[in-house]
């Protein structure tokens, strides 16, 4: 079972139709949508201030979630997939994004609707990704334009397959 720890007074709260890893860790002000999936060794750090997370999320393996006190939250829209190994720090994620494996995105941050942040990228503090659009590299920077249906129906199929994917280890218990 995930570790779930109150903290400040702030006990966290879990949508219906979730997977939590057994050693997913998630800790003090952080609500969760419904069929959300939170991976293996992944960090939801709600101690210092606010992590709120949308429908249909997924935050795969390995990834940490934290706030800057009393000056940052996250927010995360509906059908958000955040691949491994991402570190995202008081950033705003509209619905629809993709956050690629080993991205940094810092305080301040917001990726639009429908946006791609290209794998390994580092998206600085306060840098506005528009929607529909793709960014990457170090510090990522605008790539192009992208059909917002088709960022949709990617994102969407992603989202789909991870929740798939969390029925399979809820069958195995």
């Amino acid at each position: 079972m995930a570790l779930i720890r109150k903290v400040r007074g702030f006990t966290p709260q879990i949508g219906k139709n979730c997977f939590l890893a057994e050693n997913a860790t998630i800790i003090g002000d952080v609500v969760i949508g419904d069929d959300c999936s939170i991976w293996y060794c992944t960090v939801l750090r709600g101690d210092v201030n606010s992590i709120h997370i949308g429908n249909g999320v997924n935050i795969q393996d390995g990834s940490v979630l934290h706030t800057l006190y009393q000056k940052s939250t996250i927010e995360i829209g509906n059908h958000v997939s955040v691949g491994h190994n991402v570190t995202i720090h008081g950033a705003h994620i509209k619905d629809y994004a993709l956050i690629g494996m080993g991205s940094t995105l810092l305080d301040d941050a917001i990726v639009g609707e429908g946006a791609i942040v290209a794998a390994g990228s580092l998206v600085l503090s306060k840098t506005i990704i528009e929607p529909g659009s793709i960014w990457g590299g170090v510090p990522a920077k605008f790539i192009k334009k992208v059909d917002p249906e088709q960022a949709k129906e990617l994102n969407q199929k992603i989202a789909h397959n991870y929740l798939m994917y969390s029925d399979w280890y809820k069958e195995e218990k």
